[in-house]
Order: structure tokens, then sequence, then C-alpha cells
């Protein structure tokens, strides 16, 4: 198996701080690796060194096998927000861009040779079919419109893009810095089917549990800068850190009494003068520093307080509440129970967020009847995470909250030692909030909810950016949450952990009570019309929006024509092209041509992916 990446003592630190040291290890051809480790570890950072954005510091290398070709997708994708989707798409794969421009140019220049080598370079790279695969890939991202501007896309919107460009380099060897963050769980399932399937070697960072176990054979982990690695699943992963914790802790409890017996020997000794002497001196530092270094070997304690939840939590009658003329929430009842968690899904723009806001009293029904219990305590986790002012300090977010934090026993710490448990060291306490990764900003965020003890605690796609480890921990303490939680997430483990039942939103303000798991909810999706019969009776089922017009039917059926023809044309041309015997003034006129055909392609197969979307939506 050949070996496509060599990384050798590579070692990367930002000032007084060491992300990794001196680690080494190679990946295969063929390797599906998922990267995991604390936030604030450096895992942004290695990917970033590994696809050159960075530089290791002297005497680390990495190394590429020759030829293959490398692509990245970053958490924060930069892009000319001026710039089309489409336009932007075509510049992703360097080689097709590059074989569009010289054949623009040997177009233009009446100069017979370097027109032939131009076409034969866009044969060779298929260039005359980018744009429906382009279309084809966008299409399976449940992304439309691509003559949309850059600048124009939301968040999700800019992602699928990303992946989209990262799909059409046709790269050998893939790098993908949480892949799935802001994505549908329709287009997650998309891209975990691609990646399984692609001979492609990936190396990601992703905090979703069940996309790695469902793409990755493998798994590395970062831990006080030193790399671990393990062959399987996440499952196995756990059992094999546990081993590994576990025979560290039996290592440290030993080295602990070494070292109280070696301390009663520092004490009793004078000033070493012995060669034997300070040898033993120098091996009880050493011992001294290994203790240290375990015992800051810590998790993230999540030991907030609740308010006390009275009996009436949320009453919910016949809510309704309209943006405009687009219904967003249609006669919602419901009745909140204590200690329940609920599960929020559904598409984007179908009033996920403004039912969050409804419940918090941040919008007004329009209709219908929303009662309050008089204990109850908001914790609203927000999608776009912590808000602070310039030059804030870690200290000053918490303490201008509050100074003491109640804890789950009634006790109270100061928010210093809150910090501490939410693994932010006294070092890091004078921290500007800007200089923390996006991770740390997430664990920050999260908190100052839990600091103010909530007991209705709404959360808005909080496991973005958040580790595995914190993960873990976050869901141990929602388990036991007494109080109610509201989870909005793409992420099927998360919710399959937590969520009793789901709340279902269908579009049109129609929201469905599914009792059952995420996971559950998605795979009926897929089973077959004869088996979900019985299922579809009890099922309120959405009304479906304006269906589109004969017009509308029409057109659709002139543009599949028009397709269909133009590219019959573009066929024949390319024949023109490809023979060198045909003379000048043909070849040019056949080029002249087929930039027609190709902006009439486009501009009809936007057109029509248009009207088709519209047709998908009218039957759901």
């Amino acid at each position: 198996m050949a070996t496509y990446l060599q990384v050798e003592n590579l070692t990367k630190s930002y000032g007084d701080r060491i992300l990794f040291s001196q680690i080494s290890f190679h990946i295969n051809q063929g390797d599906k690796i998922a990267l995991v480790a604390a936030n604030g570890s450096g895992k942004s950072s290695l990917l970033n060194v590994l696809a050159g954005k960075e530089l290791p510091e002297s005497g680390g290398s990495v190394m590429f096998m020759k030829n293959i070709g490398v692509a990245y997708l970053e958490q924060d994708p930069v892009f000319d927000p001026g710039m089309s989707v489409r336009e932007h798409l075509r510049r992703a794969n360097k080689k097709v861009f590059k074989a569009i421009t010289a054949y623009n140019t040997a177009s233009g220049s009446g100069e017979r040779k370097k027109l032939e080598k131009a076409i034969s370079d866009m044969d060779r790279l298929g260039v005359w079919n980018y744009d429906q695969r382009m279309d084809k890939i966008l299409t399976s991202l449940k992304f439309g419109l691509a003559g949309r501007s850059m600048g124009t896309l939301s968040g999700g919107e800019v992602k699928k893009v990303a992946i989209a460009a990262l799909l059409l380099q046709d790269a050998e060897f893939l790098i993908m810095d949480e892949p799935t963050n802001h994505l549908d769980i329709e287009v997650i399932e998309y891209l975990e089917e691609y990646l399984s399937a692609s001979s492609a070697t990936l190396f990601m960072v992703t905090h979703d549990r069940y996309f790695l176990d469902r793409v990755c054979n493998s798994i590395y982990e970062l831990e006080d800068g030193q790399l671990y690695t393990y062959r399987g699943n996440y499952r196995l992963f756990l059992e094999k850190k546990e081993e590994r914790i576990a025979n560290r802790a039996a290592e440290t409890d030993k080295a602990r009494n070494l070292y109280r017996r070696e301390l009663e020997w520092i004490r009793s000794t004078p000033c070493a003068r012995t060669g034997k002497s300070k040898s033993r001196k120098d091996d009880f530092n050493r011992l001294k520093e290994k203790i240290q270094l375990s015992d800051n070997e810590r998790k993230i304690q999540i030991n907030a307080g609740v308010a006390r939840l009275g009996g009436k939590i949320i009453h919910c009658k016949d809510l309704s509440f309209h943006y405009g003329a687009e219904c967003m929430l249609k006669d919602f009842s419901y009745n909140f129970q204590r200690y329940e968690k609920i599960g929020i899904i559904g598409g984007n723009g179908v009033g996920k967020t403004t039912f969050l806001k409804l419940i918090t009293g941040e919008l007004t029904p329009d209709s219908g009847e929303l009662q309050l219990g008089q204990t109850v305590r908001f914790g609203f986790y927000r999608q776009e995470g912590i808000q602070f002012n310039p030059g804030d300090t870690v200290f000053d977010v918490v303490h201008d909250i509050a100074e003491v934090v109640t804890q789950a026993d009634g006790g109270q710490v100061p928010v210093g030692t809150f910090l501490n448990r939410f693994l932010f060291p006294p070092p890091t306490h004078q921290v500007r909030v800007e200089k923390l990764s996006g991770g740390e900003k997430r664990r920050l965020y999260l908190l100052t909810i839990l600091m103010r003890n909530p007991n209705f605690l709404i959360l808005d796609e909080p496991t973005n950016d958040l580790d595995i480890l914190t993960l873990n921990v976050l869901e141990e303490y929602l388990e036991h949450f007494k109080g109610c939680v509201l989870i909005v997430s793409h992420d099927r483990y998360f919710m399959d952990k937590l969520a009793d039942h789901l709340f279902i939103f269908q579009g049109d303000g129609i929201v469905r009570d599914y009792p059952g798991k995420c996971s559950e909810y998605y795979r009926t999706l897929s089973i077959p019309e004869s088996k979900t019969s019985e299922r579809k009776k009890e099922i309120r089922h959405t009304p479906v929006k304006k269906k589109i017009t004969y017009r509308e039917q029409k057109r659709m059926e002139e543009l599949e024509q028009m397709i269909q023809e133009l590219d019959q044309e573009k066929a024949e041309l390319e024949k023109v092209l490809s023979d060198p015997a045909r003379p000048l003034e043909e070849i040019t006129g056949a080029s002249v041509r087929m930039g027609e055909i190709l902006e009439s392609l486009e501009k009809n197969w936007e057109e029509l992916l248009g009207l088709e979307d519209q047709r998908v939506c009218c039957s759901q």
C-alpha cells in the first residue's frame, strides 16, 4: 500500500503554548482517519500545517507522495463575495480552470496548433461536461440557483458550496475540518455515502460520531501534544482510550508512592555532592514533572445547579405566526411537562428558530395563547455563539454575569473555580476572548448559559465546534438535568442519546409530534410506501404548497427538449473540434458555437433546476 503522507517530528506552538510536539505519523492510500482532541489542542492547526496554510516549526517535515492531488475543506471557507457560485466552482479545479482559460485565449488567437492543444486538454479533463457534473453535485447537496453571488449565501449554503468545490477537484487526498457543521441531516447522509464509496484517502476533524463511524476506519487522538492512533470505530476508540487512561493511572499511583519516598530522602539528605546523589535528585525532578502532568489531565466538569421548576411549565394553545404572507407556525398546541427532552427537526427556513423565539417571548404570536410558568428560567444557547466586547477577557465575560456560581448541591463557588472546571485554568483567565479557538469560545458560551442556573434549556445547534470529549460530558449532564430541554441539532448521535420525542417541522407552519428517536424517524423516510401505509394513516399531512402552473409545466418540457438538442449539437461539435484534418475556419467557427452552446446550457439548466425545486417542494 502506497504511503500518501509522511509526517516527521512536527511541532507547533503559539507563544509559550505548545499545541503538539515532535509528532510523527504516516497515512497510506485508502486510509480514512478522524482526528479527535479537546478544543484548543491544535486540531485545526495540524490540518492547516498539512494543507500548507501554516508553516511547521523548524525540524519538522510534511511530505505528500509526488503527483497526488490534495484538497482542503476549511472550517471557515474564504471566497470572493461578488463572484457567482458557478464561477467559484469553475475555479475550484485549477486544472479545469486553466484549460478553460487556455481554450478561450486560443479561440480568439486564430492559431490552429494552440486551439488543437486547448481542445485536446479540454477533452482529456472532461471539461465539456464539468458544468453538468457541478449541477449534479449541487443538486445532491440540496443547493439550487448556482447563479447567485457568494456574498448572498447563508452559512449552511457556503458550506455546501465549499463541499462541492472539494469534490470537484477529484483529489486523491482530502483534508476536511468539521465537514458536517451547518448541514441538514439529508445532506450529511449523502456526504457519508459519497466518502464511504470514494477511493480517496481522508484525514478529517469531526464531532459527528455517527458520521465518523460510517466513514472512517481509524481514529487519531491528539492529547497533551502527543498523537495516539487507534484502528477501528468510535466504540473501539473509547475502549482503548479507557485502557490507556487506566494504565496511566496505575503508573501514576506507583509514581506518587515513589515520589513520597524520594521526597523524604531529599528532605533528609544534605545538599548532594556526589554524582550518584545528584543523579537521584535529577530522577526525582523528572518524577515530579510526570506526576504534575498526570494531575493536569482533566476533563470538563459540569456541576451547575438548576433552579426549582414548578408544576406549570409552558402551555401553548393554537399558536400561529407569520412572516408577511409566509406561515411559520399554525395552530400549535402543546403542554410542556417537567423533565422532558424534546428534539426539533426540520429543513432550513421552516420555522424552528421562530418557534424558539416564540417560546421565550422574543416574538409575539399572531394568534393563540402562550402561558409561561412563574418558575421557568430559560437558558438559550444560540447558534450564532457568544457575544463579547472587543478586549474582553475570559474572566471579564463570566464576572459580568456573577461573582459566584450555585452548584448542583446548593453550594457556591467563585467564578474562577467554575472556569477551572470548564478547562479554563488560571493562566487563561486574562486571555482575550478573541484569541480563543472556535471550540473554546463555544465552551465558554456554554459556561455562561449554565452558570445562570436555568431550568429550561434551549440548545440551538449546541454540538457545532465542541470536541467529542466535551460532548460526552455535556450529554451526561443533560441526561440527569432536572428541568426541560429543547434541542435543535443535526447531530444524530446527540439527538438519539437525549431526545425523548421529536417536534417535526414540516413546512407551512405544521409541527408534528413524533414519539421516537431521530434515527428512527429518518429510517421511516426511506421505508417503501407499502410498509408505511399504516403509519401514515396516523400522520397529519402537511398541506401542499400551491402547485406549479400549466405554463410552468410546459416550460419545463420545453427546457428539457432544448437541453437534449443542445447536448446533441455539442456532441457533434466535439467531433469537429477533435479532428485535426478540419480547416482552421471550421474549427474556429465550431469553437465559437461551442461557447454559445455552453452558455445556453448553463442558463437552461439553472432555469430547469429552479422549476424542479419548486415542483419537489409542492409534492412534499
